[in-house]
């Protein structure tokens, strides 16, 4: 605010940009690190202090919040984004206006649990807040982050503990080594804590958070209720504002998803921020703008991972990106905060990045128009665009346990954020998995949206996990990862009540009271849609699919012994994929 202040003359009035975190929003440095910094104050953490200083000098507040539970805040907390919190926001909100140097209106900003933050702040339709930018972050919590496809993501259930854990302790040398402990002490105290009692209190309270990954393994379907959530059944499930919450599962609380009607009721602009490696958080962005409607809403999909600092080429690999995230931004937060034409009405609402091609695009709506392209499963194992005539044709595969995409893969990095994607050549990991692949092209094809897979299978398991991984195969034998797709099979019911987003899309409801599972010796029909991508396979290269029933290093191990699968891919049940083919 000082900063702010200098900048102002007298009766100046600005906007505010609000930021809330629960990855500590100030830490106290110690002698050594005051010495590298020259005395500069450090009061802020993480990637994004850089975000903050390029705001303020342009005419904004900034003001940044350890949520409730966590940093050197009091209370503690239930679940994520507990009505609570969402409460304290609105309080925040009327703190804010009611300061001389605002001017009414309120922006909120964040990547990943804070993106989060700012989406569920529209949930008090406070008429202060007029525009918000989720970066990086879920919009539904069962499909986007926890249980992509059905199947519980356990490594980032154990990873995020462990980082909140170590959080909500003040020991962040937990997450990133001893040697921490020689620069920063944690958490840094609000100035008035003198004496740091109302931060021993804070921590004390801490001790009272939730388990993520303790909730998660209690929970298989979307309307269950973890034995290790801290309310039960008999409560009831609603929201702050006492409307039922459905599903009721104590998963359905926190996710924004069930808030859509008021999240539209706050009028805010909203611009869902995302990229394709980002997770499953690119179908997130992507049901988010597909689902509320908002005057100035808008989409971007570019070329990154978690936190849109590196970009990932599925040919050439990551590297740092040249993208202008903080001018971006600025102008849409000028244009809804500051009513300063910034030339962003004039555009299409959507922006997207195609890969290969490396070439920004746009479009009045998600999906782009497209043609619909059947790639058919067939004998010797090619991928081909005529559908099979023979009566009978199978392809027999046991399951190998130990195939995984990698410790850096789009799933990992959500708790690396300052890692980058990374996918070696996929050529060794397929030895392990069932493989199609088609003739080389004879001319390039842009694949842009869904892909939707349909595997006609048997197993010798009641249930199992299935990965669908399209790829690129080089004129040279590389293969390149370019999108994948997962189901647990229990799950593969779809459901005739399709939401708003699932108009391009199979659509299943998760719930216990839909579960099928497999009958050993019966063929089930498995029909899941690939996370959506802009992909220039180019002449002279083939199209691969991969099918797995594992991935070792983000959703763990499965049950032993391994189940036998049988593929099926003859007339009766012609097993393809449909790739949703742009410019043919």
């Amino acid at each position: 605010l000082e900063e702010l202040r200098r900048g102002l003359r007298e009766g100046d009035r600005v906007p505010t940009l609000l930021w809330q975190t629960r990855y500590l929003r100030s830490v106290q440095t110690r002698w050594l690190l005051r010495l590298i910094l020259g005395n500069r104050p450090y009061d802020h953490t993480g990637l994004y202090a850089q975000i903050r200083n390029w705001f303020v000098p342009r005419g904004y507040a900034w003001m940044d919040i350890d949520v409730r539970g966590t940093g050197a805040s009091t209370g503690h907390g239930i679940c994520p984004f507990s009505p609570d919190e969402v409460k304290d926001g609105a309080e925040v909100v009327d703190w804010i206006i009611a300061q001389p140097w605002s001017n009414g209106r309120v922006g909120s900003m964040g990547v990943s649990y804070a993106g989060s933050t700012a989406e569920m702040l529209l949930i008090n339709r406070h008429p202060a807040v007029k525009a918000i930018a989720p970066l990086y972050s879920m919009f539904d919590v069962y499909t986007d982050i926890a249980f992509p496809g059905g199947i519980h993501a356990v490594r980032f259930t154990e990873d995020w503990h462990h980082v909140n854990i170590s959080l909500d302790s003040n020991a962040p040398e937990n997450i990133a080594g001893s040697w921490v402990k020689l620069l920063i002490t944690g958490v840094s105290p609000v100035q008035e804590d003198t004496d740091r009692s109302l931060l021993r209190q804070a921590l004390h309270d801490h001790e009272r958070n939730y388990n993520i990954h303790q909730q998660a393994l209690g929970i298989r379907f979307r309307d269950d209720i973890s034995p290790d959530d801290p309310r039960t059944k008999d409560a009831g499930f609603t929201d702050f504002a006492g409307h039922p919450v459905d599903p009721s599962g104590s998963i359905g609380l926190f996710s924004p998803h069930n808030y859509i009607p008021d999240i539209e009721a706050s009028g805010a602009a909203i611009y869902s921020y995302t990229g394709w490696f980002d997770g499953a958080y690119v179908h997130a962005a992507i049901k988010r703008f597909m689902s509320v409607h908002t005057p100035g809403s808008r989409l971007i999909i570019g070329p990154w991972g978690h936190g849109g600092g590196w970009e990932f080429d599925p040919r050439s690999g990551s590297r740092k990106t040249f993208f202008d995230h903080n001018a971006e931004w600025l102008r849409f937060f000028d244009r809804y905060l500051k009513d300063t034409p910034t030339g962003i009405d004039d555009e299409p609402p959507v922006h997207y990045f195609t890969l290969v091609e490396e070439k920004w695009k746009t479009a009045e709506s998600w999906p782009p128009p497209s043609t619909r392209q059947v790639l058919y499963l067939g004998g010797e194992h090619l991928l081909s665009d005529h559908a099979p005539e023979n009566s009978e044709g199978n392809d027999e595969y046991r399951v190998d346990p130990t195939h995984g995409t990698g410790p850096r893969s789009r799933f990992r990095v959500q708790t690396l954020p300052d890692k980058p994607v990374a996918y070696p050549d996929r050529k060794e990991q397929d030895k392990k998995l069932l493989v199609y692949q088609s003739a080389p092209l004879t001319s390039d094809m842009e694949v842009t949206g869904h892909p939707v897979v349909t595997l006609f299978v048997e197993s010798t398991a009641t249930d199992g996990t299935f990965f669908v991984y399209l790829e690129d195969v080089g004129p040279d034998g590389t293969v390149a990862h370019v999108t994948e797709g997962e189901l647990r099979a229990i799950h593969r019911k779809l459901s005739s009540e399709k939401p708003p987003y699932a108009t391009a899309v199979p659509y299943r409801t998760f719930k216990r009271a839909d579960a099928m599972p497999l009958v050993p010796g019966e063929v089930a029909d498995l029909t899941f849609d690939l996370l959506p991508t802009s992909y220039l396979f180019q002449k002279d290269h083939s199209i691969r699919l991969a099918i797995a029933g594992a991935d070792l290093t983000h959703f763990g191990p499965i049950d032993s012994p391994p189940p036998t699968l049988r593929v099926h891919h003859a007339a009766r049940h012609p097993s393809q994929i449909l790739l949703p083919v742009v410019g043919k």
